[in-house]
Formats: structure tokens, C-alpha cells, sequence
């Protein structure tokens, strides 16, 4: 097999977004990732763009210097034993994108020092916009700083302790699937108002891309955004007011508490 310079361990949502992230931002070309699955009959059509699967890990593994692990927990274990005998600790570079999992305890199983960088990404990494929070263990600054590239291609990454990577897992992770419930409730009360559903929709998306655009490219507040489209006795005062009313935002925290209190019982 040629040597593929980065392997992604497990092909499900995750790992397929970030390869076709990684291709699409021009980090890496197609057949330089090989994405690894046991049923290889689900991701198939991948090849057409050119990538390179196999369900053989170890092989992967040997033939890259980037290692993605983007398995379940509960596989995580099985998949390490696989590939113990082909890392190289001058070679490899792990990365796991496994929720709930700490470096120290991927560390446990290796039977040689391996740099270990936990990332988090969403899956918004298939389109060039992901927010990554990383954190890593024994490893040097420029592994670390090649790491981070890999997901600056892929949207905005922010270094963080590894203490609040579940904290981050919620808020960025699982804060696309938060977001797209308002996206689809917006598109809803435009229905009502009288829009087509593609139409309220559009409206919707661009509408919260704007949002955020102004805060990513003013580096204003939230708050302050408001106050610009607030006016006394005005349509939009009264739908924010009405929207606390009915418990918007506390609804919104406590969701985001509850998810980050279901994160810390997860078991492998």
C-alpha cells in the first residue's frame, strides 16, 4: 500500500466530514487520506473523489504520519490494541476526537510515549467553518502548531486546558445540533407569516450567518447588535421580550447544562 499521510480511524460522520474538509480547504489532496471502516460498503462513493479506504487500521496507521481517531468510546480500546504494534513515537501523531475521552487515559495504553492531542471539532468541518477546541500531552510545539493547521483550515481553533474540552465538546460540538433547532423554529414562524418553507429558510440561514458575522468580524457583543436593531415600542423589543417571557434563553442554558451533565456519565 503507498503511504497515505494521514489516516482517519473510523469513517462515520465525523471522520468523512473532516476528510472532505480537509480536501475541500486544500490541506490535503484526496488520496493522501485514508479513511478506514469495517462495513466499507457505506462509505464507498468516497472513492469517486478519490479517497482511499481500507477496514484494515493497522495498515493505515503504518502508512501515515497523522493518526485521527474518530471511533465510539466503547471502541476505542480494541482500536489501540490494533495499531499498538505499527505506531512510531518519532512517527506518529494521535489525534482523537473521541468524546469523554482523556489523553491520560488514551496514554494508559501505549506501550511508548506517542504525542496525543485531543481535538473537537464540529461538523460544520465538511463546509470550512468548524470551531476546534484542542488540547495535548507530550507533544512538541511544532506538532501541536501542524495539528492546529490541519483544523485552521477547517474553520477557527482555540487551544484550551483539557479540563473543559467536554465544556467545549456541548458548546461547540453539540451546539450545531442547538443552533439548527432555532434555524428550523425560525423557518417555522416564517411559514406561518406566509413564506414558502425554502423561502423562510434562506431567510433563516443568511439572517444567523449575518448575526455572526457581525460579532466574528466587529468583535462586538451580542448585546450591543441588539441595541442597534432595538426601538422604543418596536416589533423586534417586543418579540425578544415575549421570547424571555416563554424562557428563550434559560431554556437554551439549561439545555447546554444538561447535555454537558450527560457528557460526564458517559461510559466506554
Amino acid at each position: 500500500m503507498a503511504s497515505a499521510k494521514i489516516a482517519i480511524i473510523g469513517g462515520g460522520n465525523l471522520g468523512v466530514a473532516i476528510a472532505q474538509g480537509l480536501v475541500a480547504a486544500k490541506q490535503a489532496k484526496a488520496s493522501d487520506i485514508l479513511i478506514t471502516r469495517r462495513n466499507l460498503s457505506k462509505i464507498q462513493e468516497l472513492t469517486k473523489a478519490g479517497f482511499r479506504l481500507s477496514s484494515n487500521n493497522p495498515e493505515a496507521v503504518a502508512g501515515s504520519r497523522i493518526v485521527l481517531l474518530c471511533v465510539q468510546p466503547k471502541q476505542l480500546v480494541g482500536v489501540l490494541d490494533e495499531i499498538m504494534p505499527v505506531l512510531d513515537s518519532k512517527k506518529h501523531v494521535l489525534v482523537s476526537t473521541i468524546t469523554g475521552i482523556s489523553i491520560s487515559e488514551i496514554a494508559s495504553h501505549m506501550k511508548q510515549p506517542i504525542a496525543i492531542v485531543r481535538a473537537m471539532p464540529n461538523t460544520a468541518v465538511a463546509v470550512g467553518q468548524s470551531m476546534t477546541c484542542i488540547c495535548a500531552q507530550n507533544t512538541s510545539g511544532r506538532q501541536l502548531k501542524s495539528v492546529q493547521a490541519l483544523f485552521n483550515a477547517l474553520g477557527k481553533t482555540l487551544i484550551i486546558e483539557e479540563r473543559l474540552m467536554k465544556a467545549a465538546t456541548v458548546l461547540a460540538a453539540s451546539g450545531i445540533a442547538f443552533f439548527m433547532r432555532y434555524v428550523r423554529a425560525a423557518t417555522q414562524g416564517g411559514i406561518q407569516l406566509g413564506f414558502d418553507s425554502e423561502e423562510a429558510q434562506l431567510i433563516a440561514i443568511q439572517t444567523a450567518k449575518g448575526g455572526a458575522s457581525l460579532l466574528l468580524e466587529l468583535e462586538s457583543h451580542p448585546e450591543m447588535e441588539i441595541d442597534r436593531v432595538t426601538t422604543p415600542e418596536g416589533c423586534t423589543i417586543s418579540g425578544l421580550n415575549e421570547m424571555e417571557h416563554q424562557g428563550f434563553s434559560s431554556a437554551l442554558i439549561k439545555g447546554i447544562i444538561s447535555s454537558f451533565e450527560k457528557i460526564n456519565n458517559i461510559r466506554k
